[in-house]
């Protein structure tokens, strides 16, 4: 064979193979991009807010304006969980002015976001206001329970002083916000998990990672005590999707 008629039969495959990487490349960006899109965080409690996202190598870059302080981290951490990111730039700004850390509005919109997570109380059904760091719950539960655990996560968020619940227990029961089979996505629930656990003084400090498969959360660190442990896999449990959560903390021994 001639090398003329050579070199341009190798040309092509060569071609061929150095466009490869660039070509998987940016399927696995489009992909990251339309995940985190239609992903349950950003439909559900992101849908008000102007994020754009862009993934270059799997680096993913967020942008725009969000209407709550907390929206900005949730929506880092669910982009963060999807497969093929190796990171997350957030340039996410809030819309408006920021209210100030334990501030009275920013309780009431911590208290909600809170609320908004569980699927054993009902956010929409319950009214937030705040005076003082002291929030005054009204609205309707549709048990003793439901307003007795709403009572406990309300109180258990870090800067609430103390919780007044004037809510009223309804006579037919209120249809809840989710079951617990409804699909949402692994990413979703990991970053819920986390901004949970966050946001609950009793576990804001405890130390833990969140991995999610088909809806069942593991857990894994370490916590104080037995008491702290039960709380974490309570919590996680009450987090919209979850289908189970598995425990594998750890509980170090005080000196």
């Amino acid at each position: 064979m001639k090398p003329t008629i050579a070199l341009f039969l190798v040309l092509p495959v060569a071609l061929l193979f150095a466009n490869a990487p660039a070509h998987a490349s940016s399927k696995t960006d489009n992909r990251i991009e339309d995940s985190a899109k239609k992903s349950y965080v950003f439909q559900t409690y992101l849908k008000g807010d102007d994020i754009k996202i862009q993934s270059k190598d799997g680096v993913v870059t967020l942008t725009g304006s969000v209407l709550e302080e907390s929206h900005k981290s949730l929506a880092q951490e669910t982009v963060a969980e999807l497969p093929g990111v190796k990171k997350v730039d957030n340039q996410l700004k809030m819309k408006g002015d920021s209210p100030a850390v334990n501030s009275d509005i920013w309780l009431g919109t911590k208290v909600k976001t809170t609320l908004l997570f569980h699927r054993n109380v009902n956010a929409i059904k319950t009214e937030v206001s705040v005076k003082d760091a002291i929030v005054t719950l009204r609205g309707a539960a549709d048990s003793e329970a439901q307003k007795e655990l709403t009572t406990e996560y309300a109180k258990d968020v870090t800067g609430v002083k103390d919780v007044k619940n004037e809510m009223t227990v309804s006579a037919a029961p209120i249809k809840k916000q989710e079951t617990v089979g409804e699909k949402v996505d692994d990413a979703s629930i990991t970053a819920l998990v986390k901004i949970t656990l966050l946001s609950h003084r009793s576990t804001s400090a405890v130390s833990t990672k969140v991995k999610t498969k088909n809806g069942v959360v593991t857990v894994s660190g370490k916590a104080r005590n037995a008491a702290e442990k039960d709380l974490v896999t309570k919590l996680a449990s009450d987090v919209n999707g979850v289908k189970n959560v598995t425990n594998r903390m750890t509980v170090t021994k005080s000196k």
